[in-house]
């Protein structure tokens, strides 16, 4: 039995004999959506309820929609065409129709198989495309949803907010995944001391902070380089976290570059933070710098020969 037995043993089942044939066919095309939204309930309630795993919920929910959503296409089609007995053909004019009137849901369509299919992001995923950042939370036939962070928050932290991209977005804008392959992200903590301090030991007390804080990860990342160099040409030749120093205008500037999870990336330099500012107070030779400014009175402290021109 085929879906198009199953459109003409409902058409048997109601009595359509008496009423005008649009009317028969809106009557079976609400008998078929009813019958769908039945098997779609059963579905969910004796199946997906009892699948414990959040993820794998999803994916079987929405795989049964799309079977569901597919196969009502297919009823419904052969009650309106029922003069159109093969598939190919009916096919082949609801393609055509669909290419002219909506060319961008194709597109969309297209977007979400390339989804499917080369995967350049998951559920779970953080990701920033064009102007939005945020983790993947949903993937649709015609969009995806990101529950969105940064922008006005700091430190890439969540804002509450739910962005839906349109599938095509894809094909048209750049996709920055924080988390395929490598699985982690280089992030840099700065701080600045003033050229009186002893920059050699403050160097020292923020090189054991920041291994503390990275502890056991260089060891994760540098399997996770391996598994992903199968698949991407990533390379490291250190993954263990380094200290920078560097003059600025006003002091030592000395940055800590370290590896971390992209979503511990804001908990992190908060915990770094505390713990630099903690052991700085302990130090009577180490302060922070910051920017200053000097005003400058030419007349009563510029050269002699400049302080005539008045200002």
């Amino acid at each position: 039995m085929n879906v198009f037995d199953t459109a003409e043993d409902i058409r048997n089942t109601i009595d359509l004999g008496s009423l005008p044939d649009v009317y028969s066919r809106l009557l079976m095309t609400g008998a078929i959506i009813v019958v769908l939204i039945g098997i779609r309930f059963l579905y969910n309630s004796l199946i997906i309820r009892k699948i414990k795993n959040i993820k794998t919920k999803y994916h079987w929910r929405k795989a049964g929609d799309y079977v569901l959503f597919f196969a009502g296409l297919l009823l419904i089609g052969r009650t309106w065409f029922v003069a159109v007995q093969s598939l190919a053909t009916f096919v082949g004019i609801i393609t055509a129709g669909l290419t002219i009137a909506l060319r961008e849901l194709l597109i969309d369509l297209a977007g979400w198989l390339f989804i499917l299919t080369r995967r350049p992001f998951s559920l779970g995923d953080r990701i920033e495309i064009g102007d939005v950042k945020g983790d993947v939370i949903d993937i649709r036939a015609f969009k995806f949803t990101l529950l969105e962070v940064g922008n006005w928050v700091d430190g890439e932290q969540s804002t509450g907010r739910i962005v839906h991209v349109p599938n095509r977005d894809i094909f048209s804008k750049r996709i920055y995944n924080y988390t395929i392959g490598f699985r982690f992200i280089w992030n840099e903590v700065s701080i600045v001391i003033t050229y009186e301090s002893n920059y050699e030991k403050a160097k020292k007390i923020v090189e054991g902070i920041v291994e503390k804080h990275s502890a056991n990860l260089p060891e994760k990342a540098e399997q996770k380089v391996i598994e992903a160099a199968q698949k991407f040409l990533i390379y490291y030749s250190s993954l263990t976290p380094i200290v920078y120093t560097r003059i600025v205008d006003y002091g030592v500037k000395l940055t800590m570059r370290y590896i971390c999870s992209p979503k511990m990336r804001r908990v992190t330099e908060h915990r770094i933070y505390e713990d630099v500012i903690k052991a700085f107070a302990k130090e009577d030779d180490i302060d922070f710098a910051y920017p200053t400014y000097r005003i400058f009175k030419n007349p009563e402290e510029g050269k002699e020969g400049l302080r005539k021109g008045g200002t």
